[in-house]
């Protein structure tokens, strides 16, 4: 919890989203449940971060920190990366038994001004692109 409200702490994760068709692998949770987590559980639940403090967290702070000039912030010019959720219901619900469990409480999803869920159901677009950052 210490860590967490660090002023110097930023959300990431080493997870990868997985199609379906691979769902049998062993995966996990955090694939698919870390930001939801950080939401549901340490906003919502535990209240160790404002919500607002939490997505800086996941947005432009490490947008900032990693140099990526046109990302981490919703302003004209910018990536339109931008996911709509539900800050009551929002939680990650996969298990280390059962990993590819979609999170619940994010009805649309849009990626690079792309709808790539909408009421909760994902379409076959994938508009997303590798960013490397600046050497």
């Amino acid at each position: 919890r210490r860590i967490m409200t660090s002023r110097y702490q930023m959300v990431g994760t080493d997870g990868f989203g997985i199609p379906a068709s691979f769902s049998a692998g062993a995966y996990h949770p955090r694939c698919f449940g870390t930001y939801p987590r950080v939401l549901g559980k340490y906003v919502r639940e535990e209240k160790i971060m404002t919500l607002e403090q939490a997505i800086r967290k996941m947005t432009s702070f490490p947008a900032q920190r990693l140099r990526l000039q046109d990302r981490g912030l919703v302003i004209e010019g910018n990536w339109a990366d931008i996911v709509i959720f539900n800050p009551d219901k929002i939680i990650d619900k996969g298990t280390y038994e059962q990993p590819y469990q979609l999170p619940e409480g994010i009805p649309h999803v849009i990626v690079n001004g792309v709808i790539v869920v909408q009421n909760g159901k994902k379409n076959k677009k994938s508009p997303g692109i590798v960013i490397r950052r600046p050497t």
